[in-house]
């Protein structure tokens, strides 16, 4: 296979079952986007504090109409009690969204309730008794800024073999960033250390640069105006939008399946449904016609 034609491949395979984010707000946004998302997608439904439970379960309920695949987030921290999680799972269950979950800890620094992280809901059995059968967590290629490396290695792998231990389905959802460099280090480091799961690589759909940045701020994603330049904005030009071709690009170029293993697009859809999900449709058809 000639060098050009690798390159295509390699980015071809990257767009293979890509993922996406949305709120409980954007149903309607949704709905709009619907006829560019292939069906079988995994929409995951964020968990934020200013909405409802209803406002989340009627976000997945939207998703498998639409034929995609809901994947509700739950944040232990915000967990006040066992039976708000029960209720939570029953409410999700009742319109088919507990097959795929994203459990994380949360950004509390001190627990709502009974639930001090993620594992602590792998480890409570509830998830199995509500027909989940794979579940996300998360990782962190260019750390967090307020848990130490070594912790969030520690917490990965104990998540990785209870999943494991319970025979759940699993796979990893990184948070966005600019920098290839971290991610393919990352993933290298997860490899070496025995968890072989799927990962996939946190992208920021297309989205203006301000807005980008206010993101990365909120999520602690290092912006150095170097790091910047490489993903293809400039930190002191803020005006327009950036997108993700740059990163995906060479994020391609350097993985080796026999190396990464299986590796695939989330997209963190900052600029909106609809613009994001018509960019991935439109970057998935220039790459597999050979056109980029």
């Amino acid at each position: 296979m000639s060098a050009a034609r690798a390159d295509t491949a390699a980015r071809r395979e990257l767009f293979v079952d890509v993922s996406l984010e949305m709120t409980g707000k954007d149903v309607d946004l949704l709905l709009g986007a619907s006829g560019t998302i292939p069906p079988g997608s995994r929409v995951n439904v964020t968990y934020l504090e200013n909405e409802t439970l209803e406002m989340r379960v009627a976000a997945a309920r939207t998703a498998r109409k639409l034929d995609l695949v809901p994947v509700p987030h739950l944040s232990a921290r915000r967990l006040r009690s066992l039976g708000m999680l029960q209720e939570t799972l029953a409410a999700l269950h009742a319109v088919g969204a507990t097959d795929d979950v994203f459990v994380v800890g949360g950004d509390p620094s001190v627990p709502y309730g009974p639930y001090d992280d993620a594992l602590s809901l792998i480890r409570s059995g509830l998830l199995e008794s509500y027909g989940v059968a794979r579940v996300s967590i998360a990782g962190y290629p260019a750390g967090h800024p307020e848990i130490s490396s070594a912790r969030l290695w520690t917490a990965l792998e104990a998540k990785a073999a209870e999943l494991a231990r319970r025979d759940v389905a699993g796979d990893i959802i990184t948070q966005f960033g600019f920098d290839v460099d971290p991610v393919i280090a990352w993933i290298e480091q997860v490899r070496h250390r025995g968890i072989s799961m799927p990962i996939r690589v946190g992208v920021p759909g297309p989205a203006g640069i301000r807005r980008l940045l206010r993101y990365a701020a909120r999520f602690g994603v290092g912006t150095s105006a170097a790091i910047a330049r490489k993903y293809g904005f400039a930190i002191t030009n803020l005006m327009g939008t950036a997108g993700p071709d740059r990163f995906i690009g060479e994020l391609a170029d350097r993985l080796d399946p026999g190396v990464h293993g299986q590796i695939r697009l989330h997209f963190y859809t900052f600029g909106g449904l609809q613009t994001t999900s018509e960019w991935v449709a439109a970057s998935k058809a220039s790459w597999t016609e050979g056109r980029r």
